[in-house]
Formats: C-alpha cells, structure tokens, sequence
C-alpha cells in the first residue's frame, strides 16, 4: 500500500504533465491546431488547405477544391478532371429545358401561329449565345474546357446539410460547391439567358410580329427564377433523374399533341403529322427528345446495342395513330351496342327454338 501511494504521484505526473491536470485548450481553433492535425477532419466535406507548410484548421474548401479521401489529413485537392459524357449530358438537359419552355410559351401565348418562326429562332440563338459565354466564363476561363470535380454521390449535391458537429459543442461550416461547376452552371446559364433575352427578343417582337412575343417574354420572366430555385433546391435529384423524366415527358406530351385533333382516321392522321410542317417539327422535336433520354440512360457503354434502340422511337406514335380509332367512345358504344343486340338476338332464337320443340 505504501509503495502505491509512493509511485502514485509519479504515474499521476507522468500521465497527465508536470502540473498534474490536464490543460484545457485555450480556443476551438488550439483544439483542432493540437489534437486533429494528424487526423481526417469530422464530417463528408470538411478539408484543410495546405498554405506555406502549415495546415489549416477544418472547414469548407476553396471553390474547384474537393477533400481528398486519400489523404490523413483531409488535405483540399484541386479538381483536374473533365466533365464525363453523363455530366454534359446533363447541362444540356437543364438548357434544353429553358429552350423549351420557351417554345412552349411562345406558340401558348399566341392563338394565330403565322410569323412566329422568327421568335422560335431568336429564343435559340439566345440559348446558343447564353452557352456559348457561360462555358468561356467558366475555369479555364476564355475556353470551351471546363475543369470539373467528379460527382460520387447524391448528398454531393447538399454539402450544405452535413456540417459536422464535433461532441454536439459546435459546428463546422464545410458548406461548399462539392460538385463544382455543376451547381452554378445552370444558374449562370438562366442569368444569360435572361439577359440576352431581354436585349433582342422585345425589339424583335416590336419590329417584326406586331408585338406578338411580349406574353412569352412576361412569362420567361416567372419561369426563369423558377428553373434557378429548382436547380438550386433539387439540383441533385434532377442529376440522377433527369433521362426518365424527359422520357416520360416526351411520351406524354407527344400523346397530348396528337389527341390535339378530333381526327381518328388512319390515313387522316399520317397526313396531318407527316404533311404538315408544323405538326411534322413537333413530332420530329419530341422524337429527339426521347432519342436523347434514352442515350442519357445508355450512356452509350455497349454502343451498337444502345444506337440500335434509338430505331423504337418512332414506335409510340405509329403505335397510337394505328390504335386511336379503338379509343374512340363511339365506337366503343357502337360495339357494345352490337355485342347486347347479337347477345338479344341469340337469347330470342333460343327461347324461340325451346318453345318449339315443346310444342
């Protein structure tokens, strides 16, 4: 016992310092400079960067920068890598769709369709202009190259809900662009769009359809904040979902155009679709469209199988032209109607024959 309470003292000392307690830190940033600097940092998306030899605390990285993984100590990693074919295939959806709302709005807005060809134009060449600036203005700026971050996960997309909180004290803000550039992108891209919009669509439709775009371009004024809250609230699930929303969007649609007219003849339709100009270009648009989900799908991995399945799209809408007419509620009263008269018919017959035989 007296030995214990002898070499007590010296465990005691040894353990904990010269002071016998230990020294509490005087700061957060102390506790994270002494005790985690060896250590990844808590949380997905929290890194240090390495400035002059020294390593700083845990945090958000530079935008462009990812946590690299492979490090001990969280160390912020420069992104060098290209955006993959999904991801290009991505930011074209997100601009096809502002594209095509305005198309949309611009023959909605407008009961006669003449002279309205020159809106549809002007609204894609201010899509291509919008493009066009937004790539030049991205890292490396002044060229069509565009330096990306590799997209893993879908909580990539939400750094912004997992600020770790190291023994529920506080919070670390890792708050950052994980999946850079593609969160910002888009909404440069609207920015523009909205921009070149409103430089050359009004004087276009002042000087040359009698001030026929001006509800289109009001509208593009409501839409176009709408796809940037969109972009930035589901930014992520629209990432991983946008092929099968255009391919239900352009089976849907195509349907929804071609139930437009009262026409339930075979020929009548293949004629109104595939003489008329008009109707010709929408169908062939939402044939593209559906081509297009179904390469974002593919990916193109096994590439004579995949480009072979692009042959089944027209297959819909030859399917719906040459089965409309069984849709037709007529028609199916008129069976109906045949089937209870035959069914009467026979149902007399038989009585009749019955009777006769008892007779």
């Amino acid at each position: 016992m007296l030995k214990f309470l002898i070499l007590f003292p010296v465990i005691y000392g040894a353990s904990f310092g010269q002071k016998g307690y230990i020294e509490r830190p005087k700061s957060m940033s102390d506790c994270q400079t002494n005790s985690t600097i060896s250590e990844k940092c808590p949380g997905l998306y929290c890194g240090r960067t390495l400035q002059n030899g020294t390593l700083s605390n845990c945090g958000a990285c530079v935008r462009g920068y990812q946590p690299d993984d492979s490090s001990e100590n969280s160390i912020c990693k420069r992104c060098e890598e290209e955006p993959s074919f999904y991801d290009w295939l991505f930011l074209g959806f997100m601009a096809l769709l502002s594209l095509l709302l305005h198309w949309f709005f611009i023959d909605f807005t407008n009961r006669r369709k003449n002279n309205l060809i020159i809106l549809h134009v002007s609204a894609f060449i201010e899509s291509v202009l919008s493009g066009i600036v937004t790539i030049l203005l991205v890292d490396p700026i002044g060229t069509f190259n565009i330096r990306s971050c590799k997209v893993k996960q879908l909580s990539d997309w939400y750094s912004m809900l997992y600020n770790p909180s190291p023994n529920y004290t506080t919070t670390l803000h890792c708050t950052q662009e994980i999946v850079y550039p593609l969160y910002t992108i888009c909404m440069i891209y609207y920015a523009f769009s909205l921009l070149f919009m409103m430089l050359f669509r009004p004087l276009i439709s002042y000087r040359c359809v009698d001030t026929k775009g001006t509800k289109s371009i009001y509208a593009a004024l409501y839409f176009h904040p709408i796809l940037i809250v969109l972009q930035a609230m589901f930014g992520g699930l629209l990432y991983y979902a946008f092929p099968y929303i255009m391919l239900v969007i352009s089976l849907v649609t195509s349907a929804a155009h071609l139930a437009s007219t009262n026409v339930l003849e075979v020929k009548q339709l293949f004629k109104n679709n595939f003489c008329d100009a008009r109707n010709l270009i929408i169908l062939v648009g939402h044939w593209i469209l559906h081509a297009y989900a179904i390469i974002s799908m593919t990916q193109l991995t096994n590439l004579t199988f995949h480009l072979s399945l692009l042959a089944t799209v027209p297959l819909p809408v030859f399917f719906y032209i040459c089965t409309v007419k069984f849709t037709d509620p007529d028609y199916v009263e008129r069976v109906s109607h045949v089937d209870i008269s035959t069914n009467r018919y026979s149902a007399e017959a038989r009585g009749t024959n019955l009777q006769f035989w008892n007779t």
